[in-house]
């Protein structure tokens, strides 16, 4: 599979002769990022000045395909801009408190806004208040109705110098990772309670001497680390021995390493 249509699951090769450092795809990758989020950047192109984009920030659910959905009302200017041309995007970027906004994921995705047939919107009502329970107060107005996003495309920026497309049938195929809902509770313990051990990791399964470390993300594959090293900040991912789709199965994994680094 190409970068065209999202990463192979195993890592891709770096430029020098280092092994490949297993991942997941650019598709999964997605994937998880927009269901750890629920708010994103809508551009649609505007009546009022054709050929124009406008941006309107949109809170979202998403089917089981991946597709957003999209409460939104009649006298809302992107729903205007959406009935005259259904063309547009969704940004979605992930939460960072880095300094560099940069560097953080983000997906865009490229389809049309079209109103959910009425066969769908039973099903898609609940998704949506599931994610965001106070639009009760307004999903029965009548001028609001939903929306969904009938993808084209996907761009996928997972920070410096990681990004590529990931094709429609290949980012509605894929699936959150498994730790996508429990990660920021791990990255929280773990860059609390362990900062020394992440040091010692990257020493032993990175061969890098830092002087500080700080877990950035995780998945079932492996982790991302932020390093100080020589004054300035580097990067790297290390795989773990084995998936680990549970917190359990991380905390175990990580033991283990560690253990490895005494």
């Amino acid at each position: 599979m190409t970068a065209s249509s999202g990463r192979p699951s195993h890592a891709r090769r770096s430029r020098s002769s280092a092994p490949e450092i297993p991942q997941p795809s650019f598709a999964e990758r997605a994937r998880t990022l927009l269901h750890r989020q629920d708010t994103g950047y809508l551009s649609s192109r505007s009546r009022r000045h054709p050929g124009f984009p406008f941006g309107s920030v949109m809170p979202y659910a998403l089917d089981g395909r991946g597709r957003p959905l999209l409460l939104i009302s009649k006298m809302a200017m992107h729903t205007q801009n959406l009935d005259e041309d259904p063309r547009a995007s969704l940004l979605v970027t992930e939460d960072t408190v880095a300094s560099d906004p940069l560097g953080a994921g983000r997906v865009t995705l490229l389809g049309r806004g079209e109103p959910v047939p009425a066969g769908d919107l039973a099903a898609v009502r609940e998704t949506y208040l599931s994610r965001h329970d106070k639009a009760r107060y307004w999903v029965d107005y009548g001028d609001f109705g939903f929306y969904r996003l009938e993808l084209v495309d996907v761009y996928f920026v997972g920070g410096f110098g990681v990004m590529g497309w990931v094709d429609a049938a290949g980012y509605a195929d894929a699936e959150p990772d498994p730790l996508a809902d429990s990660a920021p509770a791990i990255l929280a313990h773990v860059n609390r309670d362990h900062a020394d051990a992440l040091v010692r990791l990257a020493g032993t399964f990175a061969g890098i001497e830092a002087t500080a470390a700080e877990m950035t993300a995780v998945d079932r594959l492996g982790f991302h680390l932020r390093l100080m090293v020589d004054g300035r900040y580097r990067g790297c991912r290390i795989a773990f021995p084995r998936e680990a789709r549970t917190p359990d199965e991380t905390r175990r994994v990580l033991v283990e390493m560690v253990e490895q680094t005494r």
